[in-house]
Formats: structure tokens, C-alpha cells, sequence
């Protein structure tokens, strides 16, 4: 198995990984979308989202947070990321146990445990240790701690979500009382993000690592991070106080309640009651209602997802690039966008979100470049025309899944298959429970939906995976392949993201991949809460330390 950022040979175990940290984050957003009954319920809830998206946080104002509470849809019964997969968990593990680095608000490498990292050679990744960190149990963290966590994430058995992520790694040592060395199999600037909590890596005390049930109730995270477990309840929530031994300083909130709220309903009405005050994912759906409440402060974010479409393109009819041409000329994007995600996304022009490119392009900029790949605007008489052209002239069969995890892509699916029928397309759509989906994407279907949350600020994270060898398209293009490979090795991050946009706009013309749209969540925040730099990298880390009590109205 192999990591997704590196051009090497079977997919099987990475993609399984990426795409259950993608539907992870789905789960926080499942309900984000549904199909409006009437044309005349768009315009209300469409504007109320457009002012909701306008809304500031409160001024600060001194003082503490004694209970912050959360709600998130979907459940754990693990919180460590590398025994059960998705957003949720790290969430979760991220104000718990740190990483060698971690990310800022921009998405950019930031210190961790380590104080930074040095590059003597390509190959060589060495850290040094904060002297000042120490576990929430009054240990310091040594780097016989790390090189155990190391070996534990890389373990198929511990850690079989994370363990694909250090294919690259050919050695791993102390090198010194405060420091340990990574030596990789080969060049890749993108291992930077393997040891970090965004990725693959959760530093805890050696001992720890033998505890049975890690990650239960029985054995919670111990890290060094600002705040520690003190309460687990699969399926219901978890509690945490602020760690007294954190070197930093101290986050606002004095304990964390997170609740998990699986029926939007449910989750609405603790809300309104004035139960919560942070809710992640507010279905959009229900978002007039939510931005309705007066204690509410709604916020729409890019998210970093990609959803589209896969084709298989050794398998018929997909092999034959007239059908899928069809397709994304037969497809009108827009109006996905328009009426299944009532205006909370944007139409995708290539497989990287613009916002991929955090410190090295503005998203505006990225938006452009990205466009400027070949496009396949909505266009029935073109589809017609490839259709025509193509080795099933009078149209085809074919069968499209989606998870139960993803209502808004079954909604989208039913809404463009309707669309194709006068072509003599039909698609067959069907949901699937989401163990069941995985199961069927490890097979490459014809085709399939890929639903895809970045997590890294890496800008090849996505591309990497999707056009290396073992693919989830099965697309082989040796041009391609290398422009891959070479990114691999490129340290500039400017050079880097120019490569890696120069693969995508050469792998659109084969078109093995239709994109969708890039999405957007929308996370809600009591009139007294604020958060710091609040942008979609915020709770992929120490995101309680973001977190403020604001003065209503004020800003």
C-alpha cells in the first residue's frame, strides 16, 4: 500500500482511507442538502442563506467560557482517527493529543510538539522536540513517546486508517535526547503532513499504545495538547477539561461538552432551547430555520471538498471517451448547485478547490487557473452529438451508488439521471449503506460518485491520489503520470502548485473524472461566541484555543 500523494502502484488500502475521512466529513453534512417540493420555496431560503453567510462575530470580551457545547450529527465509538476514520474523529483528537506540526488558519505547516523541522537532505525529515511539552498526565514527552506513536500509526492492526499514510517512511529513529529522524524511501515534500494530526500521526506515552480498546471509553486519548478527555460515552457524548499541564495559553472555555445528535430534528430544537452553542454542519435544508433564531450566528465555509463523478475507463461504456464526454456535456452543473445545494457551493472546473492553494494563490486566483483546463458546459445538443459518435450510438444502461451518509449526492444523482433520459441514457441510482459503498468502490465500478474531503493544506493531496498509478479511474497517461512523479519532488511551493495544475488540466482533456462542485458547510454559533481566523482549516486543529466569548451585536 502506498500514500496518496506519491505516484506509486495499488490504490486498494489509500483510497479506502481517503475516501472514508471524505465521508466522514459528509456525515457531518448529510442532511446538507435536499430537493426543494416547489420552485416558490427556493427564493425564501435561498435568502435567508445569503444573509446568513453575511453575519460577523461579537466583539471579544474578557472572561471565560465555563461549559462550551457542541452538537455534532453522527456518532463515534472510537475516538482515535486511526481505529475508525472520518472528520469527526479528528475533531475530536485534534485539542487532544498534538502531532509533530500542526496547521494555522491559511492551512500552512505550523510547529507542534516540534519546534520545526530540518532538512539536511531530501530524503531526511528531522524534528526537535519543544522542551516544554508534557503530557495531560504530568509526563514530558520524550522522543521514545513519538517513536512509539509513530509505530503504532503505522501499524495495519492499531491503526490500519493510517497506516497506508507512511508508505513512504524507510526509517524512523531517536537521534537525540529531544529528537527523531525520518528517513523516507524516496522524495516527497508531501510526507511533510504525514506527522501531524491533520494527517497521520497522534502523540501519546508509550505506555498508552498497549492499552486495549484505545480510543474507548476504557482507554481515551492522552495527549499533550490544551485540553484532555475526562468523559466518553459512544454514541453520546464526549466531556473535556483544560489540560493543567498545556505550555500554551489556556483556551477561553473552561470544559467542552460535544454531543452527538444524529436526527436533525432533535438537533434543531436543542438549539432553539438554547442548549448548545457551537452546532457543526447545520443541514441546509433547515438553514432558514436555524438563521431564523436570534442567538445565532451562521456561518458558510469552503470545506476543501471535491464531488464528481468516476469514470472507469477500462470498463464499458466508459472506455470509450465519446460517452463520457456525453455525460458532462448532458450534466448541468449549475443547476446542481442552484437547486440541490441552494446556492452553497461552487461549480467545479477541475479536481483541486481553489482553496487548496492557501498561501500561494488567493481562491480567486487558484479559481481562475483552475478553470482554465478544458470545461464541458452544460450542452444537450453536444452531448447528443458524442453520443452519437460513441460505441453505443442509441444509449446504454448503467447503475450509480451512492452512501446513506450523502443524501445531497442521491438527490443530485435522481436530478441529472431524469436529465439524461431523452438522450437514451439511464441511471439506475441507488443508496447503499456506507460499508457497503466502500465495498463497491474497491471493485472501480463503471461508474462512481467520489466525495472527497481535503484534510492536509497540501496542494497535491487530492490530485496525487487521483491520477497515480492504481487510480480510482484506472487512467493510465504516462504525461500525466510524470508531471505527478516530478511534483513529488518539488520543494518551491509555487512550482509545486504550478505542476500540479498542469496535471489536472491535461487529465481533463481524457476526462476520466467529471467534476461536480466544491463544497461548502455551514456551522452555527451562539450570538456570544466567536472564533479567531475562522476559516475551513479551523477545526481540523487546536480549535478550542480559536474559540472566545464575544458581546452579542457588536463586532
Amino acid at each position: 500500500m502506498h500514500s496518496r500523494f506519491t505516484p506509486q502502484p495499488d490504490a486498494s488500502g489509500p483510497a479506502r482511507r481517503a475516501v472514508l475521512r471524505g465521508v466522514g466529513l459528509g456525515a457531518l453534512g448529510a442532511a446538507a442538502a435536499a430537493l426543494l417540493a416547489a420552485c416558490g420555496a427556493r427564493e425564501p431560503q435561498a435568502g435567508a442563506l445569503a444573509r446568513a453567510a453575511e453575519s460577523t462575530f461579537g466583539a471579544e470580551r474578557d472572561g471565560e467560557i465555563g461549559v462550551l457545547r457542541l452538537s455534532m450529527p453522527g456518532s463515534l465509538a472510537n475516538l482515535y482517527p486511526g481505529q475508525e476514520s472520518g472528520i469527526l474523529n479528528y475533531v475530536m483528537a485534534a485539542p487532544v493529543a498534538e502531532g509533530l506540526m500542526t496547521v494555522d488558519s491559511s492551512g500552512a505547516l505550523a510547529p507542534g510538539l516540534a519546534l520545526g523541522v530540518e532538512r539536511p537532505d531530501p530524503l531526511t525529515w528531522v524534528y526537535d522536540l519543544d522542551p516544554a511539552a508534557v503530557f495531560s498526565n504530568g509526563a514530558p514527552v520524550t522522543a521514545q513517546d513519538v517513536l512509539a506513536s509513530v509505530n503504532a500509526a503505522k501499524d495495519t492492526q492499531l491503526s490500519p486508517s493510517t497506516a497506508p499514510y507512511w508508505a513512504a517512511l524507510k526509517s524512523v529513529r531517536v537521534s537525540g535526547e529531544r529528537q527523531i529522524t525520518f528517513v523516507t524511501a524516496y522524495e516527497d515534500v508531501a510526507f511533510g503532513w504525514v506527522p501531524t494530526t491533520v494527517d497521520a500521526l497522534w502523540v501519546m506515552p508509550a505506555t498508552a499504545w498497549k492499552r486495549k480498546g484505545l480510543g474507548g471509553p476504557g482507554a481515551p486519548l492522552i495527549g499533550s495538547g490544551p485540553y484532555a478527555i475526562t468523559s466518553f460515552v459512544p454514541s453520546s457524548h464526549v466531556e473535556l477539561a483544560r489540560n493543567p499541564h498545556w505550555r500554551g495559553q489556556a483556551g477561553r472555555a473552561a470544559t467542552i461538552r460535544v454531543d452527538f445528535i444524529p436526527d436533525d430534528t432533535t438537533r434543531l430544537l436543542a438549539w432553539q432551547s438554547g442548549a448548545m452553542d457551537i452546532s457543526l454542519n447545520v443541514p441546509l435544508s433547515q438553514a432558514a430555520q436555524w438563521a431564523a433564531s436570534p442567538r445565532t450566528t451562521l456561518k458558510f465555509q469552503p470545506d476543501r471538498s471535491y464531488v464528481g463523478l468516476t469514470f472507469n475507463v477500462t470498463a464499458a461504456p466508459f472506455d470509450d471517451i465519446h460517452v463520457r464526454r456525453a455525460l458532462a456535456y448532458g450534466i448541468d452543473k449549475a443547476a446542481l448547485v442552484q437547486d440541490v445545494l441552494l446556492g452553497q457551493a461552487q461549480v467545479a472546473t477541475a479536481l483541486s478547490t481553489p482553496e487548496q492553494f492557501g498561501g500561494i494563490y488567493t481562491p480567486e486566483a487558484a479559481s481562475k487557473l483552475l478553470a482554465e483546463g478544458p470545461q464541458y458546459p452544460h450542452d444537450l445538443d453536444a452531448a447528443r452529438k458524442e453520443l452519437a459518435a460513441s460505441s453505443v450510438p442509441n444509449g446504454f444502461e448503467t447503475t450509480l451508488s451512492y452512501p446513506n451518509t450523502g443524501p445531497q449526492l442521491g438527490t443530485a444523482a435522481l436530478a441529472f439521471a431524469k436529465a439524461l433520459e431523452p438522450l437514451g441514457i439511464k441511471i439506475t441510482v441507488k443508496q447503499l449503506a456506507i460499508e457497503q459503498w466502500l465495498a463497491e468502490l474497491g471493485d472501480f465500478p463503471p461508474l462512481s460518485f467520489m466525495w472527497y474531503f481535503n484534510t492536509t493544506g497540501d496542494p497535491a493531496e487530492l490530485s496525487a491520489w487521483f491520477l497515480a498509478d492504481g487510480n480510482p479511474a484506472q487512467y493510465k497517461n504516462a504525461a500525466v503520470a510524470a508531471l505527478i512523479g516530478s511534483a513529488a519532488a518539488i520543494q518551491d511551493p509555487g512550482k509545486r502548485a504550478d505542476v500540479v495544475m498542469k496535471a489536472q488540466r491535461a487529465s481533463a482533456a481524457d476526462l476520466p473524472y467529471l467534476p461536480l462542485w466544491w463544497g461548502r458547510s455551514s456551522t452555527a454559533f451562539a450570538s456570544n461566541i466567536g472564533v479567531n481566523d475562522y476559516s475551513s482549516f479551523t477545526f481540523n486543529s487546536l480549535w478550542p484555543l480559536a474559540v472566545y466569548p464575544a458581546t452579542p451585536g457588536a463586532s
